[in-house]
């Protein structure tokens, strides 16, 4: 990879972690809303164990870089531990530092949604994984030649029902149509000049 692809892709990186960041930490986890299956695990370990969010969500994400290493290849791996990691300081530093007077939880619902969306599809597009099951959409991925949003979108259905099941029954509805925006804008931004974006096939390195 040449430097300035290697800076273009950085700069992608680094943006997709930030803008998921934000929508995690400012707009879906304060009302306990999991973001994702990761973000559903880090919401069950912040209620049983009172982790910090952005540091439960590290936690989680790293825990599935085995599976990242064996399908994707180390470059892979060492793209989504960059990202996982801007992820997590987004959450972290705008839960600190910016305070949002008024709340109300479909406003912050939808908001949160399109910032997730957005931050996951410039990831997703790099060949980058936002951690957590989206590892394992984007090995279906590539395996199945589609798109992400739909796997992503079943996988994390399924640890919404645990999630809620243990917390509260009405997050499972809107834990869904969160999933249901962000996968939409996923697709989205994913197919946005798609083929000058860098290639689903990736190789082992």
């Amino acid at each position: 990879m040449t430097m300035r692809r290697f800076a273009r892709k950085g700069g992608l990186v680094i943006a997709g972690g930030v803008i998921q960041g934000m929508g995690m930490g400012l707009f879906l986890f304060p009302h306990s809303i999991p973001s994702g299956g990761a973000g559903g695990l880090a919401v069950l370990l912040h209620y049983f164990l009172h982790l910090d969010m952005g540091l439960a969500l590290w936690a989680v994400n790293f825990s599935m870089l085995v599976l990242a290493i064996k399908y994707l290849g180390n470059e892979s791996t060492l793209w989504t531990m960059f990202a996982i990691t801007i992820t997590s300081a987004s959450i972290y530093v705008s839960q600190k530092t910016i305070d949002i007077p008024f709340r109300n939880v479909w406003i912050d619902l939808v908001i949160g949604s399109l910032f997730l969306g957005a931050g996951v599809g410039l990831l997703l597009r790099q060949g980058v994984s936002n951690g957590g099951v989206g590892v394992l959409a984007l090995i279906i991925s590539n395996v199945k030649g589609i798109l992400p949003g739909k796997p992503l979108f079943w996988i994390n259905g399924c640890i919404f029902i645990l999630t809620a099941s243990i917390i509260a029954w009405e997050i499972i509805i809107q834990a869904l149509i969160s999933q249901w925006i962000s996968a939409r804008i996923v697709d989205v931004v994913f197919k946005i000049r798609l083929y000058s974006a860098y290639s689903l096939a990736f190789r082992k390195k």
